[in-house]
């Protein structure tokens, strides 16, 4: 009953974040009547965001004759007309543009979003998306604090909408034979996962303030988050590292190797987390840690325990089973997720190690994190089965739209959702320096007022107009 009570008060705290999207001039979204799409018919994706990732959305779904980039949304303008130069290169149709996302989510003949913006919009992206009746493709981390992607996952279920998390590596078909041979027993008592992002990233260094560059809506780009004088820190990328926007290389590249670790070992909700690091070897701007050693422990419903370990390494570092060596997904990848008929492109140096292992009781397995694993047997270590073969997320989630088939998705928001509370709950653990212990039923720190309140906004709250909903 006490908790219950702790539980109402901190949701009433939440208040603060405002009426939703109320808050927005009155703007309200109409959603069309559920599109079936016979055999020649074409899903017309509006893609947000094309400074960095979301460049990668309009190449995947410019290859698929099944989809139209009908429109394209970005807030910085000289990156918009980079982009379309370069999608008239490609002979792709000219998409409609759009600044502002809610003015593209009014045009009611567009079928899905792909979003790939900062990790501090994505939920209430997503969130608009489904109550606009449009299908959701959004970027990792789905959400920039546990209780927005909360929120997220309840407005596709409210809106009976496909979201699709860009957690790629669930695409991958290696990945996925890994996985169910461990589930089949190849390594028998699996207790441990262990991912690795050891990933070589030097100094951000420090950014004086400066005038918002000439065809940058920075109000719009700044969104939910506090409006703060203008930094390229605080801007295309290097928001990573800003806790206001990013979640550090844990909720960056780290998500990846989290969701598969998590998957792999096949658990939910964690209910203890602990991390412990710092920001190591430079002086700048960074916020984040770059040096980050997580533990997650889970309790089963027959009494067992298993446990997850997670660390982010920035600098000099080492191989582990193998991962990143040029035998093991070093070096180069294929562009798709190792897809074998798409060029190779470099994706990460031969010093970073990007991955996961498995332990259990017969063996272990180790997963690149994009396309392949391998695994090793017995006292001796024999080697075992291994597979090297990718698969595409956007694929996957097109296919999905057209069937409507939400049950088939590779990566859904449901499951993202779970992972990126591990991110979220790490990265609370290493701010407040001590444990968090988390039910998993209500989605809340156990007892701890000051872990629940940077669970719900980050520490930072909600900017209005731009409020996550109490209400999806």
């Amino acid at each position: 009953m006490g908790h219950e009570i702790d539980r109402r008060d901190f949701l009433k705290s939440g208040a603060r974040a405002g009426a939703g999207l109320a808050a927005l001039g009155g703007l309200t979204f109409l959603p069309h009547p559920e599109r079936v799409f016979g055999a020649n018919d074409r899903v017309r994706v509006g893609v947000v965001g094309l400074h960095g990732q979301g460049w990668a959305h309009v190449e995947e779904y410019s290859k698929l004759p099944t989809v139209e980039i009908a429109a394209v949304c970005e807030v910085d303008e000289n990156v918009l007309n980079q982009r379309l130069a370069e999608m008239g290169r490609m002979n792709l149709p000219k998409p409609a543009t759009y600044i502002d996302i809610r003015k593209m989510l009014d045009d009611k003949s567009i079928d899905a979003i792909s979003i790939a913006v900062p990790n501090h919009w994505h939920s209430l992206m997503g969130i608009w998306a489904c109550q606009a009746g449009k299908d959701v493709y959004v970027e990792k981390p789905c959400s920039h604090n546990l209780w927005e992607g909360r929120q997220l996952v309840q407005a596709a279920q409210k809106y009976n909408r496909v979201v699709q998390h860009g957690t790629n590596s669930r695409s991958g078909a290696a990945i996925q034979e890994g996985i169910q041979k461990m589930r089949e027993g190849l390594i028998g008592d699996l207790y441990l996962s262990r991912g690795l992002c050891f990933k070589w990233r030097n100094t951000i260094g420090h950014a004086a303030e400066a005038p918002v560059p000439e065809g940058v809506h920075y109000d719009l780009w700044t969104g939910p988050a506090p409006l703060k004088p203008f930094t390229k820190n605080r801007f295309h990328y290097n928001w990573h590292w800003i806790w206001d926007t990013g979640n550090g290389d844990l909720g960056n590249q780290g998500i990846h190797e989290v969701d598969v670790a998590r998957w792999g070992l096949g658990v939910g909700f964690p209910n203890k987390a602990s991390a412990v690091g710092g920001h190591f070897m430079f002086d700048d701007d960074q916020e984040t840690p770059n040096t980050l050693n997580c533990a997650f422990e889970f309790d089963l419903p027959d009494g067992k325990r298993k446990m997850l370990e997670f660390e982010v390494r920035h600098w000099i570092s080492n191989h582990e089973a193998e991962i990143g060596t040029p035998a093991f997904g070093g070096g180069e990848v294929p562009a798709a997720l190792g897809n074998v008929q798409e060029p190779k492109r470099k994706r990460r140096g031969p010093q970073n190690t990007i991955g996961n292992i498995f332990y259990g009781s017969k063996g272990y397995v180790a997963m690149n994190g994009y396309d392949a694993y391998k695994s090793w047997l017995g006292e001796d270590q024999e080697p075992g089965p291994h597979a090297e073969s990718g698969g595409n997320n956007w694929v996957n989630f097109i296919d999905c739209v057209r069937s409507r088939k939400k049950e088939n998705l590779n990566a859904p928001i449901e499951e993202g959702h779970i992972s990126c509370a591990l991110v979220h709950l790490a990265n609370v653990s290493y701010r407040l320096g001590r444990t968090i212990n988390f039910n998993p039923d209500t989605q809340m720190a156990i007892h701890d007022d000051e872990a629940n309140l940077l669970l719900r906004d980050g520490g930072r709250g909600y900017r209005a107009p731009y409020t996550v909903p109490e209400n999806v």
